[in-house]
């Protein structure tokens, strides 16, 4: 079954960096797409970012620019680049994953991501 972890959360400034892991088990499919979600108290959760097997990356508009979605297959691990914080940032970012997605982009759709990591809390605040 696949499993995934999250790290790399914390507490950082405004205008300050962080990079979140997602370290994945269990992944056997060749086609899958795996994205960031955040939740922040009394808000629901929404997507940040997301990438496919097919090479397509998205963004949602209040972090493009500033966050980048990468992954490194060798470690079976999806990152984060958060740069240019802010505190509106703040919540707790979760990764998640469907597998056997043969879209070319991500769906928009979170009830379709059926794996989750357990979370990791960023704070920004000064």
């Amino acid at each position: 079954q696949l499993q995934l972890v999250e790290s790399g959360g914390g507490l950082v400034q405004p205008g300050g960096s962080l990079r979140l892991s997602c370290a994945a088990s269990g992944f056997t499919v060749d086609f899958y797409a795996i994205g960031w979600f955040r939740q922040a108290p009394e808000k629901e959760r929404e997507g940040v970012s997301c990438l496919s097997s097919r090479g397509s990356t998205s963004y949602a508009d209040s972090v493009k620019g500033r966050f980048t979605i990468s992954r490194d297959n060798a470690k079976n691990t999806v990152y984060l680049q958060m740069n240019s914080l802010k505190s509106e940032d703040t919540a707790v970012y979760y990764c998640a994953a469907i597998e056997h997605w043969y879209g070319s982009a991500c769906p928009r759709d979170p009830r379709l991501f059926d794996s989750w990591g357990q979370g990791t809390q960023v704070t920004v605040s000064s």
